[in-house]
């Protein structure tokens, strides 16, 4: 992997204020000026006073360019972004009581949003413009126009700059902009990929990587593929590969499906999927692997997510534990509870409101949770199930500039989002549908699986035998649709309704009309009625008969027999306390196996799960050396 070199340049238009770092990518600093189209369009806007439009597809870099760009090139000028879709009337201007100074009556007067009035210099960057309200749109056609809000002049309050940014395509908007009144004062701009400066954003993102051959890779594609894989996705995939996670949990989950990269064909029809080859190209050009899936994904994406500074999305069916494992993991990594919010219960109002200020301004009172300066994880829950869609647009700006209503949410460590996919069973779930910019914006999007989150340990130890009872009925005696049916919240129902003494059949997902969770419970009565079938503890009790059967299987053949393959079957079922219980009636048997079997407990497993096994091996060892003549 290539080291970036150490060199620091300072070119000419950088006025002192910003040294150029070298990067693997990039080795020599850009020439001075603009670089790129929209950075010269900016340019020109600023230096005529006329009001930019720009229109690009999500995820190229638009906001980012200004980001970088204003502070190199006009050194103790802000850049005052205010984004749009989540603006209400009130949020730019609004009419309140003041006590007159001179004859000391009340008076009505205009209070203006406290970004527009940074006391300096300042661009004005409205961005997702197209997505304001009907009321708000009217508000940014007087700030177009002629630059002034209500009776302000923001020339007088220091703007240099007005921009509008947002995609026309009506697949993320709901309205076009063609009102002639507003279109006659602004220049437009349509930019492309292109147009931006995504691609030295990368590079110094990730400063150790020559990223020129992934770059080269990502122009070879056609232009569908550019527009699914955009700058931004191509960045998530990115993280991932540094993460050491598979490269297609980058790719968003576009109406709980995951976005393939499947070229389109002239008539429209969808041609050959192409994920798999561009993004194992991507991952053999920075040196990372790509593989299928890790061990522990949920813990880990979510550690990943507070140790980086991620917005992720877990999505999995109800009652698979989400909300309260990344509960647990929030706690862990920052002593704390998460800050949480449950969105059919969200109001915008429970995110932050505008407020008068004694110095004439409208600020933005966050809710108090938010502005504790203690680290903190914001989690999401039921994140797809939006109380209304004002709440839902408040989001697009956290989890994208990790700011509300213009404001940083102080020592945010993560985000993370819950939600269950539009069908689960074969039925639907009551989820609101999004759209490529709202899905894009996290960097981690995974589909989560029951088995991924380790509930069980917690089962056993707060229910103990019985929940140990109720785990092996579930391991062992229903299929795979069964266990879909019983998820870990239905495992605590049936465990709780057994120590109370009362039927079971209550505690399955109820339908309706009579109808509960078609799973057969008779295997699960017997267990708990004491008619036990074959797990680690039955074996541990009867060791010498299991020693003697083993080996005789081991000497039958070198695959084993029907016993070998259940004692397999129980070692793997077992949880890590289980297995420890009977570390030595594991590692007796153990030495019957044959080795490739032995090698499954180490393959792909959790850290705590190889921690076992490591031991158990080491055991085995001894065990046998005792026993040599």
């Amino acid at each position: 992997m290539p080291t970036a070199p150490t060199q620091s340049h300072r070119p000419p238009g950088d006025r002192g204020e910003r040294q150029w770092r070298a990067t693997a990518t990039y080795p020599d600093p850009p020439e001075d000026g603009p670089t790129t189209r929209l950075e010269t369009f900016i340019d020109a806007m600023i230096a005529t006073g006329q009001t930019g439009q720009i229109f690009g597809e999500h995820g190229i870099g638009k906001t980012s360019t200004f980001v970088s760009y204003i502070p190199k090139r006009y050194p103790g000028t802000e850049l005052v972004v205010v984004p749009a879709a989540n603006l209400t009337p009130d949020d730019l201007l609004v009419n309140a009581p003041v006590r007159d100074e001179r004859t000391g009556e009340l008076a009505l007067r205009q209070l203006v949003m406290r970004q527009l009035v940074p006391g300096r210099p300042f661009v004005l960057l409205i961005d997702d413009s197209l997505q304001a309200g009907s009321t708000v749109q009217s508000q940014l056609m007087q700030i177009a126009c002629d630059w002034h809000l209500g009776e302000y002049d923001l020339r007088e309050l220091g703007c240099v700059g007005v921009f509008l940014t947002d995609n026309e395509s009506l697949a993320e908007t709901s309205v076009r902009r063609s009102d002639l009144a507003i279109l006659d004062r602004m220049v437009t701009l349509k930019l492309t990929a292109n147009d931006t400066a995504w691609r030295l954003a990368l590079a110094e993102r990730y400063p150790d990587w020559d990223l020129r051959e992934v770059f080269r890779q990502w122009a070879s594609l056609s232009p569908h593929l550019r527009q699914l894989l955009s700058p931004r996705t191509l960045q998530h995939v990115l993280d991932c590969a540094r993460a050491g996670f598979p490269l297609a949990w980058g790719l968003p989950l576009l109406n709980g499906s995951r976005l393939a990269l499947v070229e389109q064909r002239p008539d429209g029809e969808p041609g050959r999927d192409q994920t798999a080859e561009v993004l194992d190209d991507i991952a053999r050009t920075v040196g990372a692997s790509n593989p299928s899936t890790v061990a522990d994904p949920v813990r880990r994406i979510l550690r990943a997510a507070m140790t980086h500074r991620w917005a992720v999305l877990l999505q999995g069916p109800p009652g698979c534990g989400k909300t309260e494992i990344t509960k647990q993991i929030a706690r862990e990594e920052t002593g704390r509870e998460p800050v949480y919010f449950s969105l059919p219960v969200t109001n915008v109002e429970d995110l932050c409101v505008p407020v008068p200020t004694p110095d004439g301004t409208l600020d933005a009172m966050l809710a108090r949770t938010l502005l504790d300066p203690e680290p903190k994880v914001l989690v999401w829950d039921e994140y797809n199930r939006p109380k209304d869609k004002a709440a839902f647009a408040k989001l697009m700006e956290i989890t994208q500039e990790w700011t509300l209503a213009g404001r940083a949410i102080p020592n945010l460590r993560a985000q993370v989002a819950l939600q269950n996919p539009p069908y689960h069973l074969g039925r639907k779930m009551l989820v609101s549908s999004n759209n490529v910019a709202q899905a894009s914006r996290f960097t981690v999007s995974y589909e989560v699986r029951p088995e991924d989150i380790p509930a069980n340990e917690w089962l056993i130890s707060t229910y103990g035998e019985t929940a140990e009872t109720v785990l092996d009925w579930w391991k062992n005696d229903i299929d795979d649709e069964g266990r879909d049916w019983v998820t870990k919240r239905t495992l605590e129902r049936l465990i709780k309704l057994h120590r109370a003494g009362l039927p079971l059949q209550s505690g399955l997902i109820y339908l309706g009309d009579g109808e509960f969770a078609p799973v057969p419970l008779t295997a699960l009565e017997a267990r708990l009625a004491g008619r036990r079938g074959t797990g680690l503890a039955e074996i541990a009790a009867d060791l010498p008969a299991w020693e003697a059967r083993l080996a005789a299987a081991a000497e039958a053949s070198s695959e084993g027999t029907d016993d070998t393959d259940l004692v397999h079957q129980v070692f793997s079922n077992a949880e890590v306390s289980q297995l420890e219980r009977h570390l030595d009636v594991v590692a007796r048997l153990l030495r019957h196996l044959p080795p490739k079997l032995r090698a499954t407990y180490l393959v792909g497993q959790t850290p705590e799960r190889q921690r076992f096994w490591v031991s158990a091996l080491a055991r085995m060892s001894e065990l046998s050396a005792a026993t040599r003549p």
